[in-house]
């Protein structure tokens, strides 16, 4: 009698697809859209098919070390004699023309940040910070910010705050080398409010395309890279003083 045969292995589950998009899947959909806008294509369908999505953005910043947040959109200073943390987060005010977005009869202005980095998906400061070129090279010299992320109309809750993202925190042992961690929370725009992400070229065909993720942001929070820790955090939909986390 023949033995029986081995029954076959049975195939693994197919991995759940990732319900939040992450840094790394945010810069995909940027690129697919700026690919599209710069050939003259329509926008790719993952594009589409993202709207409404949940997005989770890590921007770290301030990675050089320490400077005045009242002269940097996003900055901080520690002083080490009193323990006192200072950070300072300034959103950036758009105007309509700068996108060529229309909503209704009027030009939509925007509001959000800047995407540092963005090709990098790294959600660490650099390990290396201020290299020299090699010998024979001249350095590469960016024209500007290429990658935003922001939520578009006067009356969105990001725009109607009008407000840096400030907090003071008294921190007896502060390690800055890994700068600040800004923590961006919410969710890709739906589908009949435009695309999801917008393009420009106002210096012509020859400029990298400049690109907003069109969003709906509902949290913001400032971390310390070294810890995790979260040490003040925003509702935006109600906006007030930032939660104090950093003692409790």
């Amino acid at each position: 009698m023949s033995p029986s045969p081995a029954p076959a292995p049975s195939s693994s589950p197919a991995k759940a697809a990732a319900t939040t998009l992450g840094r790394a899947e945010l810069l995909a959909l940027a690129d697919a859209a700026a690919d599209a806008f710069a050939a003259g294509r329509s926008p790719p369908a993952e594009l589409a098919s993202s709207a409404g999505r949940q997005f989770d953005l890590v921007l770290p910043f301030g990675c050089s070390g320490p400077n005045d947040p009242a002269a940097t959109a996003m900055g901080w200073q520690y002083d080490p004699s009193t323990g006192t943390l200072r950070v300072s987060v300034t959103p950036v005010a758009w105007s309509g023309p700068d996108w060529h977005v229309r909503q209704g009869g009027e030009t939509a202005t925007a509001t959000g940040f800047w995407i540092n980095r963005p090709w990098s998906s790294s959600e660490h400061c650099p390990a290396r910070i201020g290299d020299f070129m090699p010998s024979g090279t001249s350095p590469v010299t960016l024209p500007g910010q290429t990658l935003a992320i922001a939520t578009f109309g006067a009356d969105a809750p990001l725009a109607r705050a009008g407000r840096a993202f400030e907090t003071v925190q008294r921190i007896s042992q502060f390690d800055g080398s890994q700068g600040i961690r800004l923590h961006i929370i919410g969710r890709l725009a739906r589908a009949e409010t435009g695309p999801v992400v917008r393009c420009v070229q106002p210096a012509g065909i020859e400029q990298r395309p400049i690109c907003a993720i069109a969003t709906t942001v509902d949290e913001v929070r400032i971390e310390l890279p070294t810890t995790g820790a979260t040490i003040a955090t925003w509702e935006i939909d109600r906006l007030g003083p930032p939660k104090d986390l950093a003692n409790q």
